[in-house]
């Protein structure tokens, strides 16, 4: 059974209907946002980076980052988008931003070594997001569950 390791929730400054996940080593990305960032699939997955786009141009997305030891359920609910994908990391570290607001002061930490994550991303209240974003500030609507356990 999938022990969890770590859970950690976040919140996001989403801009320009993108937010980032790339090895804190931003040496090894080949490609380091915002190159070749283009709002379109939910995820576009890259050589150590995951760009994922958001249903709303500007706001604070939640992002829930949770760590396994292998590959847990899906988290519970009702999920608009769902993607499977990996990351390799080298620094065990990942940085976390939106387009221009550039990366959070802090990364999310995965593990103390290098590795090959497998990750699922879900993601609810895009529809109700993408209405209340064109007359308000928003905070927390968009919700995102970021779930990474080791690729064996």
């Amino acid at each position: 059974m999938a022990q969890l390791i770590s859970r950690e929730e976040v919140p996001v400054d989403i801009d320009y209907y993108g937010l980032y996940l790339q090895d804190w080593d931003d040496i090894q990305v080949p490609d380091p946002f915002p190159k070749g960032w283009e709002a379109g699939p939910f995820l576009t997955t890259r050589t150590g980076r995951l760009d994922i786009t958001s249903a709303a141009h500007t706001h604070t997305a939640t992002l829930t980052v949770e760590v396994w030891d292998q590959e847990p359920a899906p988290p519970p609910g009702d999920w608009e988008e769902t993607a499977l994908t990996e990351i390799a990391c080298t620094s065990g570290k990942l940085e976390v931003g939106g387009v221009t607001n550039g990366p959070m002061p802090d990364p999310i930490h995965l593990a103390d070594h290098a590795g090959t994550w497998r990750v699922r991303i879900t993601c609810t209240g895009r529809a109700e997001v993408a209405e209340l974003a064109k007359h308000e500030a928003v905070e927390g609507v968009e919700r995102y569950v970021l779930q990474f356990w080791p690729k064996l």
